[in-house]
């Protein structure tokens, strides 16, 4: 990634909060901490940011790139990628649900593949932590199950909540399991379409003793965005048999348990 290209993904993410962590950054741009430290002084010095502790502001003055009215996110609308692959994504999240044992606490990132887990959830009386209002929506008839939402802002076109980088929003919660979805998966890693929620996942990635990645095999053939996480810090990967062989030969050299949902 070239220095202008780091330094737009910078400033970007203050943006909607006006301010970003140093770890925020280190996740969402795959880069050493040096170099991001070089990249800060950039922008520091062309009056574009301040370095704080703990990570940088925006300068008094400045403008963030402008996002369109109601804070959308990049990526497809929610209500569009729902229908899109969808009995694949059933059957994912049929599997995915499999996982969870009676009683314990998970964490269903935001996506329309996680989604599909909720109606197999019932009766298993889990603890739920979710920043997803459509997830809330489907767990709410079923009485056994808690659910938990971080604190931040409604992003209403994904329906998901989003706190500022850099601020605890979580309640105490420690989970064995994060669910989570792609906007792509690749040698590169785990990708997302919009750096907003890249530092969100990384927060719930640092939470969870398990990662557990649930993407259809179309999202094995584009490339989106920003790395949340490379490979490596994925445990179990849930498919459908559409998946390249390529890709399936690459996420087991890696050292990820590869499920084919049926």
């Amino acid at each position: 990634m070239h220095a202008a290209e780091r330094e737009r993904l910078i400033v970007e993410a203050i943006g909607p909060t006006g301010f970003v962590s140093y770890r925020d950054l280190e996740a969402m741009l795959d880069a050493s901490p040096a170099t991001i430290r070089r990249d800060l002084s950039r922008l520091e010095s062309e009056g574009r940011i301040v370095r704080v502790h703990g990570g940088a502001r925006l300068a008094d003055g400045a403008e963030a790139p402008a996002r369109p009215v109601g804070f959308h996110l990049s990526g497809t609308p929610f209500e569009q990628a729902i229908t899109e692959n969808l009995a694949a994504k059933q059957a994912i999240g049929r599997a995915a649900a499999s996982l969870c044992q009676p009683g314990e606490g998970i964490m269903l990132d935001g996506g329309t593949t996680t989604l599909q887990m909720c109606p197999h959830l019932a009766g298993l009386d889990l603890q739920v932590l979710t920043n997803s209002l459509y997830i809330v929506n489907a767990l709410l008839p079923q009485p056994g199950t808690r659910i938990l939402v971080p604190s931040g802002a409604v992003f209403r076109e994904q329906n998901i909540i989003l706190a500022a980088a850099g601020e605890e929003s979580m309640p105490r919660f420690h989970a064995p399991k994060l669910f989570m979805g792609a906007a792509s998966v690749g040698a590169a890693g785990v990708m997302q379409a919009d750096v907003v929620l890249v530092a969100a996942e990384r927060r719930l990635i640092d939470r969870a003793e398990q990662v557990i990645l649930l993407v259809d095999s179309s999202k094995f053939t584009t490339r989106s965005g920003t790395i949340v996480c490379g490979l490596d810090e994925v445990d179990t990967l849930i498919t459908d048999a559409g998946i390249p062989a390529a890709a399936a030969a690459a996420i087991r050299d890696a050292g990820v348990q590869l499920v084919i949902a049926e």
